[in-house]
């Protein structure tokens, strides 16, 4: 039922974004979703992403086309640009320049125009391959800019910012989000999947959530295109 309390949740497809729905789900609130079509390499985590917000019944999903791809930079919107199949030092070539900042900002116009009192998006500072734009001093300083920035918030209401998996392995993300029901075979987090949707089994992320899976003692439902 529309009416109590709305959240807006960054929604790509993947692993951490669909257990941020389901915690956000969890605490009652009427969940907008989130998407963008940002230039990445495929569109099999937005068909994911679309599969998500439809099995858990969002409010409403939103996908936004927004054109990261034509400044360049990353190699996940360069198909130039290797996807590296093992973890770099320093900050990874996969990051994408100020994607969390671009993402936050158009959720916190969408949050204001729908009045909903929280933003969920799944950063994580444990296993977050070393992006600048998913440590806690970033997501504190985008919360001090979005009091300033908004109608919403000089008139007294807060947006806040919600990271709930910020300082949880990826095993615990999966066993929260199990706990929760989240049907992690609708979820795509290759860096690189076919048009099937199949994961690489290689790339820096499948490395992270295939660890996370071992550690927490459950078998990964990921379809990889190496099976």
């Amino acid at each position: 039922m529309i009416g109590g309390k709305r959240a807006v949740v960054l929604l790509s497809g993947g692993l951490d974004s669909a257990t941020v729905l389901a915690i956000a789900q969890s605490e009652n609130f009427d969940c907008y979703a989130l998407s963008f079509a940002y230039g990445q390499r495929h569109d099999a985590e937005l068909d994911a992403a679309d599969r998500i917000a439809f099995k858990y019944g969002v409010i409403d999903h939103l996908t936004l086309n927004i054109e990261l791809g034509r400044i360049g930079g990353s190699a996940l919107t360069d198909m130039y640009m290797d996807i590296p199949q093992r973890q770099q030092q320093g900050i990874p070539t996969t990051y994408v320049p100020a994607r969390n900042t671009v993402f936050l900002s158009y959720a916190l116009g969408w949050a204001e125009v729908l009045e909903a009192s929280d933003i969920f998006i799944g950063v994580n500072a444990i296993d977050y391959a070393g992006y600048p734009d998913c440590r806690p001093e970033y997501i504190a300083a985008f919360q001090t800019m979005a009091r300033l920035a908004t109608r919403m918030t000089v008139e007294g209401r807060e947006i806040a910012i919600r990271t709930p998996l910020i300082h949880l392995s990826k095993a615990e993300i999966i066993n929260r989000g199990h706990a929760l029901g989240v049907d992690y075979s609708l979820t795509v987090s290759c860096y690189q999947a076919d048009e099937r949707g199949r994961a690489c089994g290689v790339c820096d992320s499948c490395r992270l959530r295939k660890a996370g899976f071992d550690a927490a003692n459950m078998s990964d439902p990921a379809r990889y295109s190496s099976s």
